[in-house]
């Protein structure tokens, strides 16, 4: 896939808080960035940003609050994480500021970006629209439960209101429990494909905990392997499982993972 044909601007939502959004950001910033891209990651959830404090800087001096404020340049607002790929932090002591100047700030970077993600708002607020509209399509991170998956419907339905692309869901935290709603069921209810099924896994809070994406924290992780997977299909390239027993199960296993089959469709298309 040549550099001009995949969307720049990911745009990664959710309607209801603790389900790994920013995390979600911040893997997939580390894992392209793996893959040789220059990526930004931006934390447009102004009213409570997290991005910088899951990436290692709790204290910034110029964030994007400034910049929508008019204080400052954007260019002054990014930061470079020891990993490769470049920040914008929001203010952690919030600012009232138009959260709508977002779309016109950052549309001059995607001449020097290969991939900009946007960490939005958990909320259905002017917040998460700005993201939106400033977004080339949208990814919605959801788990296999009942009140998130009502969440993830509502946040569906807003982004086709908008007209924004909604490329995929990203189940995260399954246990594969019988209590769990299944990929069909998500897929059914929402009509937007599941390309990413990120297990239950300790090393992500642990990486969390360590400031560090778990791509880089534990590279060979159940969770690290899936955000390199989802990160190659963005951008119409192959990754493959580095670790040996899931490549042994695959030989065996007769059916292809439902998600797998929909992240080379994203990737063809």
């Amino acid at each position: 896939m040549s550099m001009n044909n995949y969307k720049k601007v990911i745009g990664i939502i959710s309607l209801k808080g603790g389900v790994g959004k920013t995390s979600s950001v911040a893997n997939l910033g580390a894992a392209l960035a793996e893959f040789g891209k220059k990526v930004l990651v931006v934390d447009a959830n102004f009213s409570a940003p997290n991005l910088g404090l899951h990436l290692g800087l709790p204290n910034p001096e110029i964030t994007l609050h400034d910049v929508l404020l008019n204080r400052a340049n954007i260019n002054e607002a990014i930061y470079e994480h020891g990993s490769g790929f470049h920040l914008i932090p929001g203010a952690y002591i919030s600012k009232k500021i138009n959260p709508f100047g977002l779309k016109e700030k950052i549309r001059h970077l995607k001449d020097y970006y290969d991939m900009i993600l946007i960490d939005s708002s958990p909320n259905l607020n002017d917040e998460m629209l700005s993201a939106m509209m400033a977004s080339d399509m949208l990814l919605v991170v959801t788990s296999p439960d009942y009140p998130t998956l009502s969440a993830t419907l509502r946040a569906v339905r807003l982004a086709k209101q908008k007209k924004t692309q909604i490329s995929g869901l990203i189940l995260n935290r399954v246990r594969n429990k019988r209590f769990e709603l299944s990929i069909q069921d998500i897929e059914e209810a929402a009509e937007v494909p599941v390309i990413s099924v990120l297990p239950e896994d300790i090393k992500v809070p642990e990486s969390i905990a360590n400031t560090t994406p778990v791509t880089l924290h534990k590279p060979k992780s159940a969770s690290a392997v899936e955000y390199k997977k989802l990160a190659a299909s963005l951008i119409g390239e192959k990754y493959e499982d580095p670790r040996l027993w899931p490549r042994i199960k695959s030989i065996f296993k007769k059916d292809v993972p439902k998600e797998n089959i929909n992240r080379l469709l994203m990737g063809e298309n």
